[in-house]
């Protein structure tokens, strides 16, 4: 069996990708991704490099991989591959839309690419399921109805930026092109994912609050100057993100088109400083007013897709639970300690 994983030089998806191999040790991975591997991603894939296949090429030109496919009889498909224009949460960035940079190479990335990939397997005999890497993003800025409940799948849909509409589209094309050509097709939408793995890259030059403080706290540099501690998200390690999307592909039967995969809970700014204070004594915030601030969030945004998302549909359809927020959180800094910061 062989699973093919697009975008996986980059962040979520390597790790993804290694995952895969260090849980399925008799199948082959398949990587394919606009850029060869950096030197940390080479350094990441080592132990699993014998069964690991890079492929590199362009997700919108199938006649840069198609070909090259065609000898490894995939069985599976996650595609992840995506453009990912965030602003970071700087001084630098209010008022600035980073989608207005390249707004068609967002569309053809995020969604044609993701026809073209469909497009393929649909002549594949041999694809047991086909996994679709969506986003929170999709969802709207308020909700659930009653509030303090997580957020569901069903419901409060409403994406307003080309990143969001980019990613419900795939979303919608994978679910009807599965009805038509007999692919077993779900989506998962992942809240705020950081952790291995987590860098700038060609497609993602973001990096989300947790990542920011446990690199803040380790650099020992001073205290961390933010506009408000009480800002919240829903913050999912990379890997626990990973292995959600490893048992949904290796489940027997899939009874929903998408699924969360989240926390489950949220976290604040505040929250975060504390436990990495845990891991580096002495480290500490400081309030400062927004032309002060090194890192700038908005505490009004706590429901929608800023707020816990609801994670009961993948937990009862394959017994995955993520760890809590602050174990995962830790362990992210141990792995920076140890000198593995991509």
């Amino acid at each position: 069996m062989t699973v093919l994983i697009t975008g996986a030089t980059g962040f979520a998806m390597s790790v993804l990708a290694r995952t895969w191999a260090e849980f399925s040790p008799d199948e082959r991975v398949v990587v394919l991704d606009a850029a060869k591997p950096d030197t940390a991603a080479m350094r990441y894939f080592a132990p699993v490099a014998d069964r690991l296949r890079v492929i590199v090429g362009d997700i919108t030109v199938p006649e840069s991989w198609a070909p090259q496919l065609e000898s490894f009889g995939i069985t599976h498909i996650v595609h992840g591959a995506t453009v990912t224009p965030l602003a970071r949460g700087t001084a630098a960035d209010i008022g600035r839309e980073p989608e207005a940079a390249e707004p068609a190479r967002i569309i053809a990335v995020n969604t044609m690419g993701t026809v073209a990939l469909l497009e393929w397997a649909r002549a594949q005999p041999g694809i047991q399921r086909f996994i679709y890497v969506s986003s929170g993003a999709v969802y709207r800025h308020h909700g659930p109805d009653r509030p303090g409940e997580p957020l569901p799948e069903d419901g409060y849909v409403a994406p307003r930026r080309l990143y969001g509409i980019s990613k419900l589209s795939s979303e919608l094309i994978a679910e009807r092109y599965g009805e038509l050509f007999g692919l077993s097709v779900a989506s998962v939408r992942m809240s705020s994912v950081y952790g291995t793995m987590d860098r700038v890259t060609a497609s993602r030059d973001f990096r989300h609050i947790p990542n920011r403080i446990a690199h803040k706290a380790l650099a020992r540099s001073g205290a961390l100057r933010v506009n408000t501690l009480e800002a919240v998200g829903d913050y999912i390690h990379a890997e626990d993100a990973a292995r959600a999307i490893h048992a949904l592909a290796k489940a027997d039967i899939l009874r929903y088109g998408v699924y969360n995969v989240a926390a489950g809970e949220t976290a604040t700014i505040g929250q975060l400083v504390e436990w990495a204070a845990e891991k580096v004594a002495g480290f500490t915030a400081e309030t400062v007013p927004e032309s002060e601030a090194e890192m700038i969030e908005n505490a009004s945004l706590t429901g929608g897709m800023w707020g816990a998302y609801d994670i009961a549909r993948i937990t009862q359809e394959t017994g995955w639970r993520p760890r809590p927020t602050r174990e995962a959180f830790h362990a992210y800094i141990d792995w920076l300690a140890e000198g593995m910061d991509a």
